[in-house]
């Protein structure tokens, strides 16, 4: 079995469609996996949030997580 090519573009607009297909594919993964499931992988995220030290860092995960869940609940 091969390696896949996870390339990501070096143009910024791409790079930022290519973010947004991952929101998107994220989002679609936690409604497929049911309620329960779904509410125990947002929990984690939340969770990792609280330890990453870097400010700024934790700051573009928490916006992103926002935004999945406010997306899964539609």
């Amino acid at each position: 079995m091969s390696t896949p090519d996870f390339s990501t573009a070096e143009n910024n607009q791409q790079l930022a469609q290519e973010v947004s297909c991952l929101k998107a594919m994220i989002t679609l993964m936690l409604q497929a996996m049911g309620q329960a499931d779904a509410g125990r992988v947002m929990l984690k995220m939340e969770k990792q949030i609280g330890q990453i030290e870097d400010e700024a860092l934790a700051a573009v995960f928490s916006s992103t997580v926002k935004q999945i869940k406010q997306a899964y609940r539609q």
